[in-house]
């Protein structure tokens, strides 16, 4: 488990997550709504109250693995402004700018100049997911270390 949650294993309600990711983006300076745990995600997609998108490569899901059912909208590392227009036209349309969006990648860097530019153009409740999927070498974090579902 994360240390960032809860000692006792249990998550809060909701809007309890959504006040502590808000709380984490204050205290971080995030210019887009905060940031979750991975099992925090996992609970607000759970409970229907947030969507999930994947922004790392097709490589990466066939070779790491993947959370099945979560659409994947490639982040364009290169920071090109036609790539970054099209990551923001595919989001814009697969996803309601009025929803919680949870935005994760790898080890949660690439989220969050994903969650920052889909603050800045409307996305008012993104969410980076922080450890991201495999999380930091040697720490022990991340999606699959939580022992969340994911496949291959």
């Amino acid at each position: 488990m994360s240390a960032r949650d809860l000692e006792d294993g249990r998550l809060p309600e909701p809007a309890a997550i959504f006040e502590r990711a808000a709380e984490r983006g204050r205290s971080e300076g995030l210019r887009y709504a905060g940031a979750v745990t991975p099992r925090e995600a996992w609970s607000l997609v759970q409970a229907g109250e947030a969507a999930l998108v994947d922004v790392r490569t097709p490589m990466e899901l066939a070779t790491v693995g993947r959370i099945e059912g979560v659409p994947m909208i490639v982040w364009p590392r290169d920071g090109d402004e036609a790539a970054v227009a099209n990551f923001v036209s595919e989001l814009s349309s697969k996803f309601d700018v009025e929803k919680p969006l949870l935005i994760i990648c790898r080890s949660g860097v690439r989220s969050h100049y994903a969650a920052h530019v889909a603050a800045a153009v409307g996305f008012s409740h993104a969410y980076n997911v922080l450890e991201g999927f495999e999380g930091h070498p040697g720490t022990g974090d991340g999606w699959r270390a939580a022992g969340l579902p994911w496949t291959r």
